[in-house]
């Protein structure tokens, strides 16, 4: 490694993503990967998608061995400014919107339940009386 190494901005790593140009963001270093996607192990498709992104955690979440992590600095280019890459989206409901969201659908099915309580037993004594009187006649 360099002492001085260079330091990219988000943007730039994102736009090598493809199999001709393959750089890959893991714990702030950049690394160039071009070479290397056809010996992966799990394929060139899982580099690829990590492509375009900060892959730390796909990284992680796989348990590579150290032999793996110690590869990788063969293919280290420099850093990331950590300033410059997207912060994730957060697809889960707040706490507090969740909290109401689940209150407000409790009381819509609690209401619901109330409802069909009252409407059924009707329903039912509607039909009981027309079998009744009706059911006679004929």
């Amino acid at each position: 490694m360099d002492s001085d190494p260079k330091v990219f901005v988000f943007d730039e790593v994102a736009k090598h993503n493809h199999q001709r140009d393959c750089w890959l963001i893991i714990s702030g270093k950049v690394y160039d990967v071009t070479s290397f996607l056809e010996e992966h192990p799990g394929g060139d498709e899982v580099l690829l998608l990590a492509a375009e992104k900060d892959a730390t955690d796909d990284f992680e979440n796989v348990g590579h061995s150290l032999s793996a992590i110690e590869q990788m600095e063969k293919y280290y280019i420099g850093n990331v400014d950590m300033s410059t890459i997207p912060k994730p989206i957060d697809y889960r409901l707040a706490a507090s919107q969740s909290v109401k969201a689940t209150t407000s659908s409790a009381e819509s099915s609690g209401s619901l339940l109330t409802l069909l309580q009252i409407l059924v037993p009707l329903l039912i004594m509607g039909v009981a009386f027309y079998l009744q009187f009706y059911g006679k006649k004929q």
